[in-house]
């Protein structure tokens, strides 16, 4: 076993060293902890206690070249936990652990910058003290930092858009944007492009796994961002950034640049055009390998936010239906199988209620906040049901967006898919030979919305190559109807959308 010197022993792990900079540099020699969330509290009071020991420039770049190591890779451990199984709000123990990650990069891109600000160090220094290096870690640390905000679809904290922007903005002044610094794998107009590309993805509409997934994504194809000159700002697909305010990229057609020659522009163009070709292509087969895309390219949940990033960006225009403030309650239950016994009871059945005040309102759907009960494990892309005072049926309708500032803090953005549903059994073949009965939701048809019935179902219930399905409806008699599939209107982590027909031709 190690032998762990007195400065790091358990009990004081967590405490600021006293003995200075050897102190910190020997810490950096022993092995992580166990448990990855342990190294947290050290590594925040190291960084700490780096401002104010005595040493010579060499010894603190060393100091901040180690700590940043091995918060990465603590960082990097703890992500998985972040994005598997996470629901919302998400619990006090995960979100304290998110906090602290959070502080802990806010203080290396701070570290990183003021390292940069020290000047350029003398030909024959060490490699971690090269400005390039420095611009980059800061940067990527602030990055990291609004994507993990994103995981757990809580606003980012005040003043990291801004500090990303002008820390980019300085890397541009002294032309080091574009350069690899040693040891790293992308340049710095990479990691700010990838950055502010998750931003525009609306990321308060994605689960964890979608956030993970597109900003992996954007590390490999951010190089398709296209710059334009402000005239050309006010586009489809166009988006534009100010440096000096704290806000990610916006589309210039939902608001355009206030001054002419205030902050810079780009198009998505060709990032729409490459995401329409590799939906194309995984459509016939291909596989994510074949494309360099990541594996959750290959799911029902990566294919269908493929989908709604090329849709949305290819017409990011204003909305169809100005919003109503509002402040009465409403009814929610969420999952198919409570929406299921809901549709089909209406009253006096074991499901989850929860009260919740509907904020503001549009015919597409509802903005709506929590207010008592418990509201289930609920994430973007989940099916719910309302029901309002003035309504006594149960609406359908799809999670888009989610917004958990804390534990007791919930918002929900809604889409009314159906005024009702018809529950209904979805009998498929089964593996042995039997049959495998699934509840789904069937949705009317809504004239000038959807001209076909469609079906609701569970992710990755129907196989892709079925296109007859047998649907069991229980009412005061029996119905058996043989439906044809005609296409996928929606894919999410949690449900498909399948437009379906009558079976012309039943076996």
């Amino acid at each position: 076993m190690t032998e762990i010197p007195s400065t790091a022993t358990g009990k004081d792990r967590g405490a600021a060293p006293d003995s200075g900079m050897r102190s910190i540099l020997q810490w950096l020699k022993l092995p992580l902890a166990p448990q990855p969330v342990d190294e947290l509290p050290s590594l925040r009071s190291h960084l700490i206690a780096l401002r104010d020991v005595e040493g010579s420039a060499e010894q603190r770049a060393l100091a901040l070249d180690g700590l940043y190591r091995r918060s990465s890779t603590v960082i990097d451990s703890l992500l998985p936990a972040l994005s598997i199984d996470l629901v919302l709000p998400v619990p006090r123990k995960e979100r304290r652990i998110v906090r602290s990650v959070l502080d802990l990069l806010q203080m290396l891109a701070d570290e990183s910058s003021a390292l940069f600000e020290k000047g350029m160090p003398p030909k024959n220094a060490d490699p971690c003290r090269a400005p390039d290096l420095a611009l980059w870690r800061s940067l990527d640390a602030l990055a990291r930092q609004l994507m993990i905000s994103h995981l757990i679809a809580s606003p980012p904290r005040a003043g990291v858009w801004q500090q990303l922007h002008q820390t980019y903005a300085t890397a541009q002044h002294l032309q080091l944007h574009t350069a690899r610094p040693q040891g790293v794998e992308r340049s710095l107009q990479e990691v700010y492009h990838a950055a502010v590309l998750l931003g525009c993805a609306q990321p308060a509409s994605l689960t964890p796994r979608e956030v993970l997934f597109l900003a992996s994504y954007f590390e490999r194809f951010c190089r398709h961002v296209e710059a334009v000159p402000n005239g050309s700002l006010r586009a489809p697909g166009v988006f534009w950034i100010d440096p000096l305010r704290d806000l990610p990229a916006v589309a210039s057609l939902r608001k355009p640049a206030q001054a002419e020659g205030q902050g810079s522009g780009f198009s998505s163009a060709a990032i729409c055009l490459l995401l329409k070709a590799q939906i194309d292509q995984l459509g016939h087969g291909a596989s994510p390998q074949e494309l360099n895309l990541p594996d959750f390219a290959g799911t029902t949940a990566g294919r269908g936010v493929l989908q709604r990033l090329a849709t949305r960006w290819g017409d990011a225009g204003r909305r169809r239906f100005h919003r109503r403030r509002q402040n009465h309650r409403t009814l929610l239950a969420a999952g198919i199988d409570g929406l299921w016994q809901l549709c089909r009871k209406s009253e006096g059945v074991n499901v989850d209620l929860s009260t919740w005040m509907i904020t503001n309102e549009s015919p597409e759907g509802y903005a709506v906040m929590h207010v008592s009960g418990k509201p289930g494990a609920l994430t973007v892309g989940d099916v719910v049901t309302v029901r309002t005072a003035v309504d006594p049926n149960w609406q359908i309708c799809l999670v888009r967006w989610a917004i958990s500032e804390n534990p007791e803090h919930l918002e929900l953005g809604l889409q009314v898919l159906a005024p009702k549903a018809q529950p209904a059994t979805l009998a498929l073949p089964s593996g042995d030979g039997g049959t495998d009965l699934r509840r789904v939701l069937i949705l009317p048809e809504i004239p000038k919305l959807r001209s076909r019935q469609a079906l609701i179902v569970a992710a990755g219930v129907v196989p892709r190559d079925s296109r007859k399905l047998l649907l069991v409806i229980e009412g005061q008699n029996l119905i058996v109807r043989e439906v044809n599939r005609t296409c996928v209107d929606e894919e999410t982590g949690s449900v498909e959308i399948l437009s379906i027909e009558p079976d012309q031709n039943p076996g």
